[in-house]
């Protein structure tokens, strides 16, 4: 017998689907209590099902919302559904998915796919056939149905269409998919395309078998005239570029001109996914050869794209002009990420590592709108294309540029000077020539009426900062940073954010140079905190930080600390210990006290107690969880991180002074737990303070040292670099302060440095770092070391040859020195590496160049004149003119 359903429960339920549509709260808390009841009797699923499918005289937003009710019991118990009422859900879905309600069949659908994402499809092994034999037929509202649930499977579960679990339904499922593209309706058309698409980027194999008739069909759709169907092959083409180029190249100059064309869709989702193609194809090594011709006609259409909508402008609220009074709503902040502590050398012209300062580049002009929209997206194509092509871009470009940057419309303009953003990186070479009257021009974009001019003229600034430095200050930076500081109070938020993000990259790049301003520009950022809502505020605590790194011990002025220092402080005391805005407080105040110094000593206590709070707390709310996970919550450890990077910075900056706090307080214990904690981020940060610690006050760190050094060694593993990193670096700095009794504790970690330094495709940070330990730990230790010698003294060579001369290559060195006079065997075969490395020091210390002179005069005298000659003659000319000026060899 069929279930039927007995009228009184009926009623029960839908009063509570009536209910449930209530906007009242104390309605909806009695509606989950009611669900929580029912869902005690097992049936009670077989009703929902049954309103869903069967109650055809109910309204269709009731029967809907007793599907989604039930989708969710399925997520939530469904290993716990009697096998009888399984088995009625899942018939009634399949005899249902033709309803005529669009609304009710995509419910359906959305319920196939629930139960088949527990792990169904293995026991449904009916559902797939079925959906397909259903595409056969003949009612449009079934076929378009059993596309919907289909649909929704494949992307859902596309890897284990594609398994051996299954028996590869895609073999039979692709082929049957690529029939309907040539289907009447455009809606079922685009129903087969996305299936398809669902199994690109996998490289499924059944794809791949029929990639050359996909790509058929795919052409035979580009002039479809429905929307939907256009972006799927759009979006289709753009991933084959990805993952099937070599099949796309034969008809490249067609696909480039449907792209050109699409890419001006009238419909803005086709534009955009027919954008997204230039981007792709920029990452592709062809894309210069395969899109030099076309340039003439895909510039004009990138920056035409670049234009603001007229829903853009409406959604930024472009038509306000003053609202740096109005409170930022929480959900417009967007939650920021701490970047730790990773120590790092100084390198030559002192850049950092290559790819760390990672920037969000194309996004910094229209943060709020944070959806990917067309202006985003032809945006960030022209930056991608201004690097493949640099200054041949240009010739494309300038003609344009000039008609948009001096219009008198505010839109167009305000395109113009994105544009001009967006080629900085790029194009530079080329554009060097115009900037001297260019960048005078945007200087005055900063005053311009409209704000959203105003602040793209910031981040376009920003783009060009480093040519504006490199020219004497008179010339542009000082009526820059006059500018941008007005900026920095402006009347509107997101000129105010923007300025404060262009001023930060400004000093980043102007370092020093700032120093004769200090006072003026304090002044501003003081004055902006009384003036920013909550969102900019947070922008402001980074553009202060920046501005210590960069100016660093000459903020230790009394008259520059007393604007600086008491709203900072103010802030401080202000905010409770659970408020994330600490963070970039912490951050900020984290990068005053490196720069002030013994300027900070007046501020340090309260500073420092609270930042060992923090820890502590954050490891007892661990603790109570790791015990009792029901009934404490698991605390958020980026307040431990925070405090943890601050407690370096100040350990940094006061040095010795830190002695008393540290002595006061459980630092050292509180350090031992967090070196051991489960999160990469905090055993990072707890390692470099252990390391900062090491020199400012080794007396304190001494005793815990036969407790910590297992644990340094257990984390020199790569596979977490910036740990790895910091707890090698910490290693370095322990050994200069032990001295000899770093004996005990070689074992433990040589041969892991050993290891690090010879792996393949270790970052350079970490190999610098390596280094550095393995010289330092032979300086105190050689005779441990020096038999080892000749497995890492070739890399070691190789990483240490770029970095200044500083502390750290000085200590490295004299060990490698000392270590080659206890085993100069383990050095002969990898010389001229050595000769190399020695060549690479501008001044040395006077009993340094001693050692490198016994060194290479010893080689010299063993293997004899004519032997040195032959050696030598494999150097470059460089080198060799280096050792004969400076060592006489």
């Amino acid at each position: 017998m069929e279930w039927q359903p007995d009228e009184q429960g009926l009623q029960q339920v839908l009063q509570l689907l009536k209910d449930s549509q209530s906007p009242d709260t104390a309605t909806q808390r009695a509606v989950q209590e009611k669900l929580e009841q029912l869902n005690q009797y097992p049936d009670f699923n077989n009703y929902l099902i049954f309103v869903l499918t069967s109650l055809k005289s109910e309204d269709e937003p009731t029967r809907s919302l007793s599907g989604l009710i039930l989708k969710n019991n399925v997520k939530a118990h469904y290993q716990n559904f009697p096998p009888a009422v399984a088995d009625f859900i899942k018939r009634e879905c399949l005899n249902n998915i033709g309803d005529p309600s669009p609304l009710i069949r995509a419910t359906i659908g959305i319920l196939i796919t629930t139960i088949a994402s527990k792990g169904e499809l293995q026991t449904w092994p009916e559902l797939l056939p079925q959906l397909c034999n259903l595409l056969n037929s003949e009612d449009y509202n079934t076929c378009e149905g059993s596309f919907g649930a289909l649909q929704k499977i494949c992307e859902d579960s596309s890897e284990l269409l594609d398994s051996d679990a299954l028996n590869r339904p895609l073999n039979i499922m692709i082929p049957k998919f690529l029939q309907f593209f040539k289907h009447c309706s455009p809606k079922i058309r685009s129903h087969a395309i996305a299936c398809v698409n669902q199994f690109i980027i996998g490289r499924a194999q059944a794809l791949m078998d029929n990639i050359d008739t996909f790509i058929e069909s795919l052409f035979a759709l580009a002039g479809d005239e429905d929307c939907e169907v256009r972006k799927n092959v759009c979006r289709a083409l753009v991933m084959l570029l990805e993952v099937r180029i070599d099949r796309l190249i034969p008809h490249m100059h067609s696909i480039i001109q449907y792209m050109l064309q699409r890419t001006q869709d009238a419909d803005e989702n086709v534009a955009l996914e027919a954008c997204e193609f230039w981007l792709t194809l920029a990452e592709q090594p062809i894309c210069k050869e395969a899109l030099s011709g076309h340039l003439v006609q895909l510039i004009p259409i990138l920056v035409n794209g670049m234009k603001y909508s007229e829903i853009d402008i409406i959604l930024l609220k472009g038509d306000v002009e003053e609202d740096d009074n109005v409170p930022d709503s929480e959900q417009d902040i967007k939650p920021r990420f701490h970047k730790s502590r990773t120590v790092t050398l100084q390198h030559e012209g002192g850049e950092g590592e290559e790819g760390e300062d990672i920037d969000e580049d194309e996004d910094d002009d229209d943060d709020t709108l944070s959806d990917w929209n067309l202006r985003k997206c032809s945006a960030a194509a022209l930056d991608v294309l201004a690097n493949v092509f640099r200054d041949e871009l240009l010739p494309h470009l300038l003609p344009l540029l000039k008609g948009l940057l001096f219009h008198p419309d505010w839109v167009i303009k305000e395109s113009g000077i994105l544009v001009l953003g967006a080629i900085a990186e790029g194009c530079m070479q080329g554009m060097v020539q115009y900037l001297p009257e260019l960048i005078p021009h945007l200087i005055q974009c900063l005053c311009d009426k409209k704000a959203l001019v105003r602040s793209i003229a910031c981040w376009t600034l920003s783009r060009y900062a480093h040519w504006v430095v490199s020219q004497p200050p008179d010339a542009h930076l000082k009526p820059l940073m006059t500018e941008l500081l007005k900026r920095i109070l402006d009347g509107n938020k997101r000129v105010q954010e923007a300025a404060c993000s262009a001023f930060a990259t400004l000093e980043e790049e102007a370092c020093t140079e700032l120093v004769p301003y200090l006072s003026f520009i304090l002044d501003t950022l003081v004055f902006a905190f009384g003036k920013y809502q909550h969102k900019n505020l947070l922008i402001l605590y980074d553009a202060i930080g920046t501005l210590a790194d960069s100016v660093g011990h000459h903020l230790n002025q009394p008259e520059y600390i007393q604007k600086l220092m008491p709203p900072l402080i103010q802030k401080w005391n202000e905010l409770k210990d659970e408020d994330k805005d600490l963070f970039p407080l912490l951050e900020c105040l984290s990068s005053v006290a490196t720069a002030l110094q013994s300027g900070f000593l007046p501020y340090c206590e309260p500073v420092y107690q609270r930042c060992v709070t923090l820890v502590q707390k954050t490891l007892a709310q661990a603790m109570m969880y790791s015990q009792q996970p029901d009934q404490y919550e698991a605390p958020d450890k980026d307040f431990m991180i925070v405090a943890l990077d601050l407690l370096s910075g100040l350990a940094e900056g006061l040095g010795g002074h830190v002695d008393q706090l540290v002595a006061r307080s459980n630092i050292m214990t509180l350090l031992f737990q967090c070196m051991q904690d489960t999160m990469p981020e905090v055993r990072q940060s707890s390692f470099a303070l252990l390391g900062d610690l090491t020199k400012a006050c080794f007396p304190h760190v001494k005793p815990c040292i036969a407790e910590f050094m297992p644990i340094l060694g257990t984390n020199l593993n790569p596979e977490f670099i910036s740990v790895c990193n910091n707890a090698t670096w910490a290693i370095g700095e322990i050994c200069m302060q032990m001295g000899v009794e770093m004996q005990p504790y070689v074992s433990l970690v040589l041969p892991h440095l050993v290891e690090i330094i010879n792996r393949p495709n270790t970052p350079k940070t970490l190999l610098e770092n390596t280094a550095i330990t393995i010289g330092r730990l032979g300086y105190v230790c050689p005779q441990e070391v020096a038999p080892m010698l000749q497995q890492f003294i070739r890399p070691w060579c190789t990483s240490l040859r770029n970095i200044r001369d500083n502390e750290e290559k000085d200590s490295a060195f004299r060990g490698i020195c000392v270590m080659i006079g206890v085993n100069p065997g383990g050095v002969v075969q990898d010389f001229i590496f050595f000769c190399d490395a020695v060549a690479s020091w501008v001044n040395p210390k006077d009993d340094l160049r001693d050692m490198f002179y016994k060194i290479l005069h010893g080689f010299k005298d063993q293997v004899g004149e004519d032997n040195w000659q032959q050696f030598s003659e494999q150097f470059p000319p460089i080198l060799k003119e280096r050792l004969s000026a400076c060592y006489g060899v």
